[in-house]
C-alpha cells in the first residue's frame, strides 16, 4: 500500500497511490485528516497492513513529518522521501536521458553542493515554524496533495526509463530506498538523542579549563595561557582568539607563518609555540564543545542534533547545529550508557579501500586483504612488508596525491595492482574533461563549475596553466567522489538493514534472554554507529551489527571476495571505544 501524506488547510491529506503514482480507482478521493489525530490514524494504517504488508508513505520530507508522529509515539517502517529522491534521480547518469533530468535546473555550481530540485517549492524558513508546532495557528504550510502525486508519479516514470543493463535499474531503486531508510534514521536518532551525562561533561570542563567563568569571559586555565603569550610575544593588549592580532605579534618576533596551523608553527623553536597550540586546543573545546554548548544542546540527559542526510554531495551525511558530526575525543567521556546498557560502537574497517577493490574488481587487492588487515595484506604483496607505505599510497591514490611520498609509490601500486589504481584513474580523467562519475548505486557527481569552464577558454600561457590546475583539481574530486560516495551508498543500506533487524528485535522477542531487546541507533558518522543497548541484549545486536553488513555488501556488490569487517566496542562510555 502506497500512502501520499500531504498538508491540506484542515490538517493533512492522506490518499492510497498505486507504485506509478496514480490514485487507487477504489479510493480516488483524499481523506482528510485534523493534524490532531494524524498519529492515531498513522499508527492504525501501520498495525492493519493488508496482506501483512507495511505501508509506504510518502511525503515531501520526512523531516516535515516524521518527527511528530515519532513525538506521540509512533513509528513506520517504510517511507519515500520525494525531496532525497527528486535529487537523486535529478542529478544521476543512470536517469539523465529522461524527462525528469532534462527538466532541471542543471547549472553549475563553483562548489561541489547540488542545487535542490526545482520542480517542488523550498522549505520553509525555520522562523516560520515546523509543520506541527502550532494547529492553532492556521493550516500547515506545504505543498498541495496533487502537486505531490504529480512529482511522484513523474519520480516513478523517470525510474521506469532507467536502462535494465548492468542491473541499473534494480541499484538506482535500492539507492532510493536506502535514502528515505536513511531519512528515518535520522528522525529516530534526533528523537532517541545521543546518551549525555552533563555532570561527567561538567567534569572534563573544569579538568581542561577551570571552573566555569562568568559569562563573556575565558576559563581560568585560557587566560592564564593568554597572559603567558601576552609575555612571551612582548605584546601587553594581545587578544589571542583575534587571528590579525595574534599573526602581528607572531611576525614582530620573527615567527614568519602564513598560517597558525599546528605543522606550520612547529617549525619554530620560540617558547611562545608550545602554550600557544595549547590555547588553540583548550579554545576550540570552549567555543565548541564548552558550557554554552552543554546548555544549548543537552537536555535530560540526551543530546538531539539535526542531522541532514545527503548533505554533501557524495552522499555522506550533515548536521545542523551542535557539531554531531565532531564530538571531539576530549568529551567523549561525556557519551555514556545509561544504567544497565551499554554503548556498541561499531566501525566498519577500511571501508573505503575496500569499496574500491570491489568497483575495480581487483582479485589480487582483494585476495591480499583476505582475512586480515588491508593495508597489511597490500603491504606483504607489493611492499616488502611496509604497511605505513602501502597505506600511503593506497590513500594517495584514492585522493589524488601525486607529490611526495605517495607519487613517489605510486607506480609500484600501479603495478601490482593494476585494476584498482586505473579505476581511480578513468574516474580522475574524466572529471578533468568535465565528465561526471557514478556511485554504485548511481548517485553522480556534480557538474563542472562556472570556474572549469571559463578556464576551458584560456588562450595565454599563463591561463592555460591555470586551466590545467582547476581541471586536476576537478580530477582529484572525481576521483574521490566514486569511492566516497560508494561507500556512502554502503554505508545507507548498512544503516536501513540494521535499522530493520533493531526494530524485530525490539517486537519479536528474540533476545539473548528470550525477550524483546529495547536497543536504539543513537549515532552514525559515516562508517561508524552506535547502538544504546540493554546490557542483556548485546549479543544480539551484534550479530544485527554485524549481518547487516554483509547484507549491505550483497546488496551493492552480490557476491564478490572482499570483505567488509565491521570492529566492534562494547563500553559504558564513548572514549572507551577507541
Amino acid at each position: 500500500m502506497y500512502l501520499l501524506l500531504a498538508a491540506h488547510p484542515r490538517g493533512a491529506a492522506l490518499q492510497e497511490l498505486t507504485q506509478a503514482g496514480h490514485a487507487q480507482p477504489a479510493n480516488p478521493e483524499p481523506q482528510v485528516v485534523a493534524l490532531s489525530d494524524l498519529s492515531a490514524v498513522v499508527r492504525e494504517l501501520e498495525a492493519r497492513r493488508p496482506g501483512g504488508v507495511p505501508p509506504r508513505w510518502i511525503w515531501q520530507r520526512t523531516q516535515d513529518w516524521y518527527p511528530q508522529l515519532l513525538a506521540s509515539g509512533v513509528e513506520v517502517e517504510r517511507c519515500y522521501d520525494i525531496t532525497l529522491c527528486g535529487n537523486i534521480l535529478a542529478f544521476s547518469q543512470f536517469s539523465a536521458h529522461t524527462e525528469y533530468a532534462r527538466n532541471t535546473d542543471r547549472t553549475p555550481v563553483e562548489d561541489p553542493v547540488l542545487p535542490p530540485k526545482t520542480l517542488l517549492p523550498p522549505r520553509p524558513p525555520a522562523d516560520q515554524g515546523a509543520l506541527f508546532d502550532d494547529p492553532a495557528s492556521g493550516p500547515p504550510r506545504g505543498v498541495a496533495l496533487e502537486d505531490l502525486r504529480a512529482e511522484y508519479a513523474a519520480q516513478q516514470a523517470a525510474l521506469a526509463e532507467v536502462g535494465t543493463e548492468d542491473n541499473r535499474r534494480k541499484r538506482l531503486q535500492l539507492l532510493l530506498a536506502a535514502e528515505s531508510a536513511a531519512a528515518m534514521v535520522a528522525a529516530e536518532m534526533q528523537h532517541a538523542g545521543v546518551p549525555w551525562r552533563e555532570d561527567l561533561h561538567e567534569e572534563i570542563l573544569v579538568s581542561h579549563l577551570g571552573p566555569r567563568p562568568p559569562a563573556g569571559q575565558r576559563p581560568q586555565k585560557l587566560e592564564a595561557l593568554a597572559a603567558e603569550l601576552r609575555s612571551l610575544l612582548r605584546a601587553p593588549g594581545l587578544n589571542p582568539d583575534s587571528p590579525q592580532e595574534l599573526m602581528r605579534a607572531l611576525h614582530r618576533n620573527g615567527i614568519e607563518v602564513k598560517t597558525t596551523r599546528k605543522w606550520e608553527l612547529r617549525e619554530y623553536g620560540h617558547p611562545a609555540i608550545e602554550p600557544l597550540l595549547e590555547y588553540k586546543k583548550l579554545s576550540r573545546l570552549h567555543t565548541a564543545n564548552g558550557w554554552s554548548w552543554l546548555d544549548a544542546w543537552v537536555d535530560g540527559g540526551r543530546f538531539r542534533p539535526e542531522y541532514v542526510v545527503g548533505g554533501v554531495v557524495s552522499g555522506r551525511w550533515a548536521s545542523r547545529g551542535g557539531g554531531a558530526l565532531q564530538i571531539p575525543r576530549q568529551v567523549r567521556g561525556a557519551v555514556h550508557a545509561d544504567p544497565g546498557h551499554k554503548l556498541i560502537v561499531a566501525d566498519a574497517s577500511q571501508l573505503e579501500p575496500r569499496v574500491l577493490v570491489a568497483l575495480a574488481q581487483d582479485s589480487t587487492m582483494a585476495e591480499a586483504a583476505r582475512d586480515q588487515d588491508l593495508y597489511a595484506g597490500i603491504a606483504a604483496k607489493g611492499f616488502g612488508g611496509d604497511r605505513g607505505k602501502a597505506k600511503v599510497a593506497l590513500l594517495g591514490a584514492m585522493y589524488g596525491a601525486t607529490s611526495g611520498e605517495a607519487g613517489r609509490l605510486m607506480p609500484q601500486l600501479a603495478r601490482t595492482y593494476p585494476r584498482a589504481v586505473d579505476f581511480v584513474e578513468k574516474a580522475a580523467r574524466a572529471g578533468e574533461a568535465g565528465g561526471t562519475v557514478t556511485t554504485r548505486l548511481g548517485r553522480s557527481s556534480p557538474p563542472p563549475s562556472e570556474r572549469w569552464f571559463l578556464s576551458q577558454r584560456s588562450a595565454t600561457a599563463e591561463e592555460q596553466r591555470r586551466a590545467e590546475s582547476i581541471a586536476r583539481s576537478r580530477g582529484r574530486f572525481t576521483r574521490n567522489f566514486v569511492v566516497q560516495g560508494s561507500a556512502a551508498d554502503w554505508a545507507a543500506c548498512w544503516l536501513a538493514e540494521l535499522r530493520r533487524r533493531l526494530r524485530t528485535l525490539r517486537t519479536a522477542g528474540t533476545g539473548g534472554g528470550g525477550g524483546a531487546v529495547q536497543a536504539e541507533l543513537v549515532f552514525f558518522l559515516h562508517d561508524e554507529v552506535m547502538v544504546h543497548a540493554p546490557a542483556d541484549g548485546v549479543d544480539a545486536c551484534i550479530r544485527a551489527i554485524e549481518e547487516s553488513a554483509r547484507a549491505a555488501k550483497g546488496l551493492l556488490f552480490g557476491p564478490v571476495p572482499v570483505e567488509f569487517p565491521v570492529s566492534l566496542a562494547v563500553v559504558d562510555s564513548y572514549d572507551l571505544a577507541k
